[in-house]
């Protein structure tokens, strides 16, 4: 009888043990799940100073702003291709800057406009350049986007302006520095680039 009740404790006390360590082990799982789920949702929360004041900001997922980037990208580097000034330096500097934001299709339309004299008649001429973008097409599964802007060209003697249709293709690389918007023009190539109007100045 005092056997029975030994194993009988015994039984009772390895279920108990086992029943706790299963529990423990239930509970530490929704911990960790909670606990993950709050940190992602800390990691969306941005805070930003106002006068010192911490002002609540959520971070929306990147998706979403995905196609406002990629608009914004595509003006960016369309501005520091064709907004020049006659200044080689700083043609030389709006260019370098734009090669980050494309592949070898910028350098090899780069290339195209200096054998045609396009930036030496810039310095010749002395003159001003100044994009305008009208609107680009975007084609989000296709990661295809057409540009269109006028460009105008201001010069000693007259203001010349261009209608300026390019298009390619985007793709996602990682962020950094000289690309902050992670994206990639690939495939670039001018489709139209004729003249609208070419206004003479008064010579007096």
């Amino acid at each position: 009888m005092l056997i029975k009740n030994i194993e009988a404790k015994i039984r009772l006390a390895t279920v108990i043990a086992m029943g706790s360590l299963v529990s423990s082990v239930i509970i530490c799982g929704i911990v960790s799940v909670f606990a993950f789920k709050q940190v992602a949702n800390a990691r969306q929360s941005v805070y930003i100073l106002d006068n010192n004041v911490p002002i609540l900001a959520k971070q929306t997922d990147m998706q979403v702003n995905r196609p406002a980037e990629y608009r914004a990208h595509v003006d960016l580097f369309h501005t520091l291709f064709f907004s020049l000034t006659p200044d080689d330096k700083y043609i030389e500097y709006q260019l370098k800057k734009a090669m980050y934001l494309i592949d070898e299709s910028g350098a090899r339309e780069y290339d195209d406009l200096k054998e045609k004299g396009f930036f030496t008649s810039i310095l010749s001429s002395s003159s001003v350049l100044t994009l305008q973008t009208d609107s680009i097409l975007l084609d989000v599964p296709r990661h295809y986007f057409r540009y269109y802007g006028k460009l105008k060209i201001d010069r000693r003697s007259s203001t010349l302006t261009r209608s300026l249709v390019t298009e390619g293709y985007l793709k996602d690389i990682p962020r950094s520095d000289n690309n902050p918007h992670g994206v990639l023009i690939t495939g670039w190539k001018t489709l139209e680039n004729k003249d609208l109007s070419d206004v003479q100045k008064n010579s007096f």
